[in-house]
């Protein structure tokens, strides 16, 4: 560093100083000498026990000593570094005017020794300081509401970190750190949380006081997307690390976290004790920027008491706060809560300023999450308003700008899921903007636009893709340079080894993440005269205002084409938004179009008394006896009026009246049906569509149909021969669990069931069956039937695909219907995404989709190693329940997106036969789970599958009306369904 015209202790070895020395050596060395070792020590020491002002004196008179000093490059160093921590300091107490004045002196005092003779260790010290002092300025930045700029400061340690030796990890942890509350600052939350996980994943240890910070902001992230276990469990590991390290400052931070958190989940009173204790310590300690924040919330909670001149007071004293402070960004958020509360008071002229002020922040400086919130806030109101007074002659161009307001907002907010890495998170978070999406849709309703209507489930239906790629937007490596591994259901941010992007110092083949990422929609083409896609100009709006991609590049048709039938068929879609919304469309050579709307709570009034007619997942043994002692679906008198209360609520009239119609002309029709995911189990073909019992079964052909997002799948193109054999996984055997144990048989001993036995041997007579059993008996209960060998028999070719077994499906509150499995004879030494079950890995949708490509460099997409046959059934527990999930990603939809054009599974938990002799009494003679396994099996034998097996279940039916035989109930053989594209 300095030359040999130093005035500081120089090495005579390495003609060094002794502050480089220290930088490289383990054994403490004294860096400066006297008084400044011992004083940076102390500073340190307050600064942890959070004593600022004393910390900041300590600072203050040493570089009043280092001022004294002859001038040379290591004294300019000394005080360099004095000023760096003296920064930091200031800003612990949110002294940014302070804070920015010592960064920016540290920064001049650097550059100007940038080219002063130094040897390598000395070169080492100085980009460390060089470092801390751009971590600093970043940090100022952000909080003085320039990200732009603060991202440019991250950019340029991130460049240095590639000459620095960062024995501990430290300095490129808190770059990473600081590019995680960055990305927080602007919205983009699902990217700050997998940056976060991943910085948290590959902390050094000697970056421990990185992780405590890193776990706090993976608290507030969670916290502010609706996980609020989740938040929870981080804000308490973050205070068992601060408290480790001694951090006393920072655990009293804890508090406002936990007073957020508390506030965000509706527990007031705790909150406001939160938050009063945390602004007292603020206040002591003046940290001002905190304290700032409190008085925000404070205000929040007191405009919720009712007490509107607390309110006033408290927001009032924080907007000044933040005006001193500089912190533009954090006083726009002010605004906008003053907004709020002028608008409750009536002050709509306030409001306005006030909302248009924050929104002027917001846009300059690029926070463009914020800018749909104001203009959501904006809509709000507007409807608002327009309940409570009438408009005359304008409501319809007030309708029209909060419909302009609104639309966008939330298109953007709903897109907003794509940056995060999992489905669980994806799923908390579109309840979250659901709420702006409820709002656009009571708009449409108001304005009476059925066009509108149409489109908004269009678009809300079309759903997403797996991407097995790097995301949009990903840095792609230069060159010729191959994906960084893994590249699929991650973020890729570009080669390791170019030096330009890394994770803040973590390497991006550490970015491995089990997550499953999706792609935006594809857009939904309305025409295919005009070319026009469902709500082009909203989308157009909401891309151009909030810099957000809102759908891909890719069109789909809304439409079934009339080339791809020689019938009438009508394609139904349901979309919740609040109330239930319906569109249909009808093709085939019948033609016209409707759309309906189910208040909420009559839906969910009738789908509740389904759900308690259902055995339910995870019910076990007392579920299915419930189902059949006191369910709906087992009584025939009490499933007439299920059917009917579902009819009413779900079926308009008018639909039915059309399908009368379109029969009596054009024969018998096919009902395409999209459900929601509220209405996802509804057995439509038992609805009672008059008051005559006539069912929906009785006047078309039923199938359930998935987003219009998997037209786009992947899977390789393959063709089907006549000789492709069939393939029958029959009851396989779970390694470690005996016949009747959770997963052990659900057919019985192997060659009991004579039904069973005919099925085999009418497919050994037909052709090829694998596996090749020596007996009709052999193929039930093996112990081959593994994920291996299930992959080698469908890349040979395969017609078909029947699955009779276990199925283990996903929690619906958990967003991760990826997590569905079927239970194969895999021990747990298979490779696979999902968890070991004792002696047993399940073979998941995850598995299904993504294959190997997260595990191996060299690894495969899930629809090269196990490619569908054209017709594939699951017969097992809730095997079809992907629509029951805002993202529709199980096993069904899984079978669909690796190659298969239809699939037969079941909507809930099956009852085996077993259950109907043993809860039912029924003769053991009688096998009703192994006569719709027949059914099934003849179906997707026949020409028309969907035909097929829709007239077994209304002989079904037909049965069951006449003698109400529990054989013939529909808790069996309506929960099947086909499900197709």
């Amino acid at each position: 560093m300095p030359d040999e015209n130093t005035s500081g202790p120089v090495d005579p070895e390495t003609c060094e100083p002794a502050a480089s020395r220290a930088a490289a050596d383990d054994a403490p060395v004294p860096l400066y000498g006297d008084p400044f070792d011992s004083g940076l020590a102390l500073a340190h020491e307050h600064h942890m026990a959070a004593d600022f002002e004393a910390a900041c004196a300590v600072l203050g008179e040493l570089l009043g000593v280092a001022e004294s000093l002859d001038d040379s490059p290591d004294v300019r160093f000394l005080r360099a570094h004095l000023s760096a921590d003296l920064g930091s300091v200031l800003l612990s107490v949110s002294d940014l005017p302070g804070a920015e004045d010592a960064v920016d002196r540290s920064r001049a005092l650097l550059d100007g020794i940038a080219s002063a003779p130094m040897g390598p260790r000395g070169r080492q010290l100085w980009l460390e300081t060089v470092l801390k002092t751009l971590i600093a300025r970043s940090d100022l930045l952000r909080r003085t509401g320039r990200p732009d700029q603060a991202l440019a400061c991250l950019d340029e340690a991130a460049a240095l970190l590639s000459g620095f030796d960062d024995p501990d990890g430290l300095r490129g942890a808190e770059v990473g750190l600081n590019r995680v509350l960055l990305l927080m600052d602007r919205g983009e939350w699902g990217t700050a949380e997998e940056l976060a996980t991943l910085q948290l994943a590959g902390a050094p240890a000697g970056a421990a006081e990185v992780v405590p910070r890193l776990l706090a902001a993976l608290g507030v992230i969670c916290s502010s997307t609706g996980r609020f276990d989740a938040a929870e469990d981080h804000f308490a590991r973050a205070e068992d690390a601060f408290r480790a390290l001694g951090d006393t400052g920072e655990q009293q931070t804890m508090l406002a976290h936990r007073a957020s958190l508390a506030m965000q989940r509706g527990e007031l009173d705790l909150a406001e004790r939160l938050f009063t204790e945390a602004s007292a310590f603020f206040e002591q300690q003046r940290r001002f920027g905190e304290l700032a924040v409190c008085e925000q919330a404070r205000s929040f909670l007191a405009d919720r008491r009712g007490d509107a001149p607390g309110a006033h007071d408290l927001l009032a004293a924080s907007l000044e706060r933040f005006a001193q402070l500089g912190a533009t960004v954090a006083a726009a958020d002010t605004m906008l809560l003053g907004a709020q509360q002028a608008y409750e008071r009536g002050d709509i002229e306030e409001m306005k300023r006030l909302a248009q002020g924050a929104r002027d922040v917001y846009q300059e400086r690029g926070i463009l999450e914020r800018c749909a919130q104001v203009d959501l806030m904006l809509a709000r109101a507007l409807e608002d308003n327009l309940n409570r007074t009438d408009h005359g002659d304008h409501e319809t161009r007030s309708v029209d700008t909060a419909l302009s307001l609104a639309v966008p907002a939330a298109l953007a907010l709903a897109a907003g899921r794509h940056d995060f890495v999992t489905a669980q998170a994806r799923s908390q978070w579109l309840q979250l903007a659901d709420d702006a999406m409820r709002l656009a849709f009571r708009l449409a309703v108001r304005r009476q636009d059925q066009g509108l209507l149409f489109e908004l489930v269009e678009h809300r239906c079309a759903g997403a893709a797996v991407l097995l790629g790097g995301p949009p937007g990903a840095v792609t490596p230069p060159g010729d340079t191959p994906p960084v591994f893994p590249d699929a259901g991650m973020k890729t941010y570009g080669d390791a080894d170019d030096g330009t992007m890394t994770l803040g110092g973590v390497a991006t083949e550490a970015a491995a993440s089990a997550g499953l990422r999706v792609a935006p929609p594809p857009k939904v083409r309305m025409s295919a005269e005009s070319g026009r896609v469902a709500l082009q100009e909203f989308i157009a709006g909401a891309e151009f205002r909030y810099g957000r991609r809102i759908v891909d590049e890719e069109e789909v048709p809304f439409w079934f084409t009339d080339d791809l039938t020689n019938r009438p068929v009508v394609q139904v879609r349901l979309a919740d938004a609040g109330d239930l919304f319906m569109t249909w469309t009808w093709a085939g050579g019948a033609r016209g179009f409707g759309t309906g709307h189910g208040p909420a709570a009559e839906v969910d009034r009738a789908v509740g008394e389904l759900a308690a007619a259902l055995p339910g997942a995870g019910e076990g043994a007392a579920g299915m006896r419930r189902a059949f002692e006191s369910g709906a679906l087992t009584d025939p008198r009490a499933e007439r009026r299920l059917a009917r209360t579902l009819a009413e609520a779900l079926w308009p009239q008018g639909l039915t009246a059309q399908i009368r119609q379109v029969s009596e002309h054009a024969g018998r029709p096919l009902v395409r049906i999209q459900p929601s995911p509220r209405v996802a189990q509804v057995p439509w073909e038992l609805l009672a569509v008059d008051d005559d019992d006539v069912r929906l079964l009785d006047l078309a052909d039923v199938v359930t149909t998935t987003p219009t997002s998997l037209r786009r799948h992947n899977a390789p193109e393959r063709a089907v021969r006549d000789t492709d054999p069939v393939v029958l996984v029959l009851d396989p055997r779970v390694p470690g669990f005996r016949a009747d144990s959770p997963l052990g048989s659900v057919l019985g001993p192997p060659g009991s069931d004579p039904q069973l036995l005919e099925l085999v041997r009418a497919r050994l007579d037909a052709g090829a069956v694998e596996p090749a059993p020596d007996t009709p008996a052999d193929a039930f209960r093996r112990t081959d039937l593994d994920r291996d060998w299930l992959s080698g028999v469908l890349r040979k070719g395969a017609r078909r695909l029947l699955y009779v077994g276990h199925v283990s499906g996903a929690p619906v509150e958990g967003g991760q219907s990826e997590n569905g499995a079927l239970h194969l004879c895999c021990g747990p030494q298979s490779t696979g995404l999902a968890e070991a079950v004792r002696t047993h890995r399940p073979l998941s949708a995850k598995d299904l989709l993504l294959g190997t490509l997260p595990l191996r460099a060299d690894g495969e997409p899930g629809a090269r190693i196990w490619p569908a046959p054209p017709r594939v059934a699951l017969i097992g527990c809730e095997s079809g329940g992907d629509l029951r999930f805002a993202e529709s990603f199980g096993l069904a939809t899984a079978m669909i997106h690796n190659g298969a054009e239809l699939v037969t599974a079941t909507r809930w938990v099956l009852p085996t036969s077993f259950a109907f002799h043993r809860l039912a009494g029924l003769p053991e003679s009688v096998s009703p789970l192994s006569e719709a396994v027949v059914a099934v099996d003849t179906a997707h034998e026949h020409p028309d599958p969907v035909h097929r097996l829709g007239r077994w279940q209304r002989e079904q039916l037909d049965r069951w009306r006449e003698g109400g035989r529990i054989e013939h109930s529909p808790l069996l053989w309506a929960a099947m369904t086909c499900i197709v594209v």
